[in-house]
């Protein structure tokens, strides 16, 4: 049995060495360099110990970086799952045209990040300013890219348009789990829509909620594309996102080995905010 299972642990060697080799060794070389004072291009570099994770805490540009991306990620995550959600059940019901309409709902999730970014930045900048201009709606005049208070705003609605896309087929999988007869069942026993939604639904959807809340929050805090396309972390900072940030500081500003502290903190963050989401919603299902 053991010579027989040997070509199948052969076939993973490939897919395992690719892995290491573009994966877990520059993971493990990030780990490294900051420890460093690297800048990413010279041939010579000193260890500064845990320097750099100190002045981690100390630097207002990467606190602000954690305080939008966290605001943007826990908006952007509940707007989500409550549109895909809703979504969703109409998707699911007895409807003309449902194979039409999940495909039309489903079609954001094919298109590109960077392509969706420069079309909406376009629509944002030109094409409802000039509407609002024609139509003498002064709130819909102004570009809210260019605006350090709305900035986000514009940054959220294409993201969650996008994601909603991924997320409806996840609940739309769950909900056609759920057995006819629960319905039938409840019908009888006179329970209203909601009662029928509370009881049942959502309870027996629960493992799908947990799979978009914990994918969604943690897609929402690595947000890139976006706003490179949107704002690129303008105005001034106000949209900067700690992965925006990490690449700027890195790549362009000579802070490798500091950016790289703050992609370890970053992981470490991610991955403590996603085990609590599983833990907390987990127990959840099993109450439920």
């Amino acid at each position: 049995m053991k010579l027989k299972n040997v070509p199948f642990y052969l076939m993973t060697v490939p897919a395992l060495l690719l892995f290491a080799i573009f994966h877990t060794y520059p993971a493990l070389q990030g780990i490294y360099y900051s420890f460093t004072n690297w800048d990413g291009l010279g041939f010579t570099y000193d260890f500064v110990g845990i320097k750099n994770y100190v002045n981690l805490f100390k630097d207002l540009n990467i606190l602000n970086s954690y305080l939008f991306t966290f605001k943007f990620a826990i908006i952007s995550t509940i707007l989500v799952n409550v549109l895909s959600l809703l979504i969703a059940i109409g998707l699911n019901a007895k409807i003309k045209g449902k194979n039409f309409f999940r495909a039309t709902y489903f079609l954001p999730n094919v298109l590109g990040v960077l392509i969706v970014g420069f079309i909406f930045n376009f629509i944002f900048s030109n094409v409802i300013p000039n509407l609002g201009d024609k139509l003498d709606i002064g709130f819909l005049s102004i570009n809210i890219l260019g605006s350090d208070k709305f900035a986000w705003l514009g940054i959220v609605i294409v993201a969650v348009w996008q994601a909603c896309a991924f997320n409806v087929i996840l609940y739309l999988s769950g909900l056609q789990t759920v057995p006819s007869e629960l319905y039938e069942a409840s019908s009888l026993d006179g329970a209203n829509k909601w009662q029928e939604f509370w009881k049942i639904t959502f309870p027996m959807i629960a493992p799908f909620f947990t799979i978009n809340m914990v994918l969604s929050m943690k897609n929402f805090l690595m947000v890139f594309d976006q706003i490179v396309a949107l704002t690129g972390g303008g105005p001034g900072r106000a949209t900067e996102s700690i992965s925006l940030l990490i690449y700027k500081g890195g790549f362009q500003g000579g802070e490798f080995a500091y950016q790289s502290a703050n992609s370890v903190i970053y992981f470490i963050v991610i991955v403590v905010i996603s085990v609590i989401q599983i833990k907390v919603l987990q127990k959840r299902e099993m109450d439920m």
